[in-house]
């Protein structure tokens, strides 16, 4: 690592701000994250777990940004949402190292051309403005979906936000903003304990990991703040989140070929 260019760890901050951006407003900003940890030299699993420092943070700071701008997402009723999805995040990790993962990235593939459809489709579900009735929160057909996100994210992080945004919107019924903000709080509580693991591991560059924080941070911050207040910004979040899901297609489609 002593040989890279200054520059580099500058580009570094700077996909931890791009990352920020696109991982508080849509998912999948490790696909700029973890190449980019990559090109400074780490191992796949050490940039695995470098790179949960950041998403810890960045989720954090999207979540309290979200909140302290006015978005409300309930109270205890979160509760019916964090419980199942941290159980289905745990026995998600135990089945990581037994499925075969060019499969599973055939599996991935094909969930995102489904979300895809999903939100080309039915465009009015992600820009509605409602708040659920906290009875639909706890409903099995919550319960269930919140359980099986968690168990994606236990597995494999990649994508995870795409699949908290489909399940709050078009499952539990939240605005784009509120999904958004309690997806945050979801990340949050998924990579704790993953971080915990990497840490006693040894697989945590601190340098790097507090590199990538402040950008994405910083990044977290300015997209809660554009989400609240600009007026059309559930408009630009779908078009991102459209964005973001034809490249997740194309990176697991790839890996799935490859």
């Amino acid at each position: 690592m002593d040989s890279i260019p200054w520059y580099v760890y500058l580009l570094g901050a700077l996909a931890g701000l791009a990352a920020g951006v696109i991982n508080t407003l849509a998912g999948n900003g490790s696909a700029i994250t973890l190449p980019m940890l990559a090109l400074l030299g780490l191992p796949a699993g050490m940039a695995n777990g470098t790179n949960r420092v950041g998403v810890a943070a960045q989720s954090l700071t999207g979540y309290l940004t979200f909140r302290k701008k006015g978005v409300h997402t309930g109270g205890a009723e979160l509760w019916w949402l964090i419980t199942p999805a941290v159980a289905g995040s745990i026995a998600g990790a135990q089945l990581a190292v037994e499925l075969n993962e060019k499969y599973l990235n055939l599996c991935l593939a094909s969930l995102m051309v489904v979300l895809l459809y999903l939100v080309i489709k039915d465009p009015e579900r992600w820009l509605a403005a409602e708040t659920p009735h906290p009875k639909r929160l706890r409903s099995t057909k919550t319960v269930m979906l919140m359980f099986a996100v968690g168990l994606y994210g236990g597995f494999i992080q990649a994508g995870v936000g795409i699949l908290i945004l489909a399940a709050l919107v078009l499952g539990a019924g939240y605005s784009l903003n509120q999904a958004n903000s309690i997806k945050s709080l979801l990340v949050f509580a998924f990579t704790l304990p993953a971080l915990f693991i990497f840490i006693i591991n040894g697989q945590v560059n601190w340098f790097l990991g507090l590199l990538l924080t402040a950008g994405q941070a910083v990044g977290a911050w300015l997209a809660a703040t554009f989400a609240v207040n600009m007026p059309t910004a559930n408009q630009w979040i779908r078009v991102l989140l459209i964005a973001v899901i034809i490249v997740a297609i194309v990176h697991f489609g790839r890996n799935f070929a490859g």
